[in-house]
């Protein structure tokens, strides 16, 4: 049986208030980072939700030991307000998101090598091809 929780962190970032949206699926965290700018409502927030979440783009997983599941309502209830009180993300999260943060840095690398050769290689034929030309003019 797998087991699944979300949690959405809201919080402002100079200079832009940003969403994090941290996913725990059978022990691993994986995380992703939404930028809002202006305040969201809740009522913003609610429907990004509901309309977004499918097309977020979630970190690789990292490894996270597994919590308790039951709790008393009222330590619940005062672990949401400590945690509104935080602003701020989890060093997991972080560790997810600066994850991420390379994949895409090398995914950028690759794609920018890649256009680099095939321009160097549209110009070596470019070259050659007039090369051919004048030496055909003669």
């Amino acid at each position: 049986m797998s087991i699944r929780t979300g949690k959405l962190t809201v919080f402002f970032e100079e200079p832009f208030w940003v969403g994090i949206f941290e996913r725990v699926e059978n022990g691993k965290l994986s995380v992703s980072k939404v930028t809002f700018g202006t305040e969201p409502k809740d009522y913003e927030i609610w429907e990004f939700v509901l309309k977004e979440y499918d097309r977020l783009q979630f970190s690789p997983s990292v490894e996270v030991t597994a919590k308790e599941l039951t709790k008393n309502p009222k330590k619940l209830q005062r672990e949401i307000h400590k945690q509104m009180l935080d602003r701020g993300v989890g060093t997991k999260s972080q560790q997810a998101l600066k994850l991420q943060q390379e994949q895409r840095k090398q995914q950028r690398k690759s794609k920018s090598r890649e256009d680099k050769l095939a321009e160097e290689k549209k110009m070596f034929d470019l070259k050659r091809k007039k090369k051919k030309e004048k030496h055909r003019g003669h």
